[in-house]
């Protein structure tokens, strides 16, 4: 849906553990010498103004990143990520494009896509394009499979839609096995919201059936009068086993126990 844009929701209860694992998992990607292709197919405007309209519009911050302690404070498991973004806060919001740039290595490249022509431009100037990255507004289902890794080079995607719609989750289920079918050896990371009506549940199921990984999520306590469509988030890890694994469920399991004490 080109109407979603993500500044008005950056840094909410969801992103916590979403940008959390992913952190965590590019840590031990970046562990690896080797030459990466990073991709993102929805990966909206990198950073976020946290004081600006959107954000305050809605003020979904202030109960998620900016309501975190200090690392010191932190779980265990979340310390190194509110570590990396804490410079930021509480002005600046880092998205997936600042976290993996940041972590990755100078032998790894990066094709950030994304078709809403705001987020689009915003994208641009907040991660500058180089000779290893490139930002191309276009359909990032249809663009990511004209991709091809390098000789030598590991593949990595991750992938944060929107979910408006049903037709959201529809479109995934039917790309994620082209691409694993596509390339072999790529790791996929995917962005799961879970909704109070339960309605991802088999879609989950789906996606974490196509190969080896983990599914690993975390609810907050949601109140009777609670509006918002969300009561979780979950990241599905595909070809990503061992550390990486066993760090995004301490992770899960840390929030919720983060949230069960708020």
């Amino acid at each position: 849906m080109l109407s979603y844009q993500h500044a008005y929701h950056a840094g909410n209860r969801a992103d916590l553990l979403k940008h959390a694992i992913l952190h965590a998992v590019l840590s031990y990607e970046a562990r690896d010498e080797s030459p990466l292709l990073y991709v993102e197919t929805h990966a909206a405007r990198g950073r976020y103004d946290l004081t600006g309209d959107h954000a305050l519009k809605t003020g979904e911050a202030q109960e998620g990143v900016l309501a975190l302690p200090a690392p010191a404070d932190a779980p265990k498991a979340l310390r190194r990520w509110i570590e990396a973004i804490q410079p930021d806060l509480p002005h600046t919001y880092p998205g997936s494009p600042a976290l993996a740039v940041t972590l990755l290595g100078a032998k790894s490249r990066f094709v950030f896509f994304e078709r809403h022509k705001q987020e689009y431009a915003a994208l641009k100037t907040a991660i500058p394009e180089t000779d290893r990255i490139q930002i191309l507004q276009q359909d990032g289902y249809r663009g990511a499979l004209r991709l091809q890794p390098r000789s030598r080079e590991r593949m990595f995607i991750f992938l944060d839609p929107s979910y408006e719609t049903m037709a959201d989750m529809e479109k995934l289920a039917e790309w994620v096995p082209r691409a694993l079918r596509k390339w072999p050896q790529a790791r996929l990371l995917i962005w799961l919201p879970l909704f109070a009506d339960g309605r991802e549940e088999e879609f989950g199921a789906f996606l974490g059936s196509l190969d080896r990984g983990f599914i690993a999520g975390s609810r907050w306590p949601r109140g009777e009068l609670d509006p918002g469509a969300l009561e979780g988030s979950a990241m599905i890890g595909l070809r990503i086993g061992g550390a990486a694994a066993r760090q995004a469920f301490t992770i899960a399991a840390q929030v919720d126990a983060y949230w069960a004490a708020q």
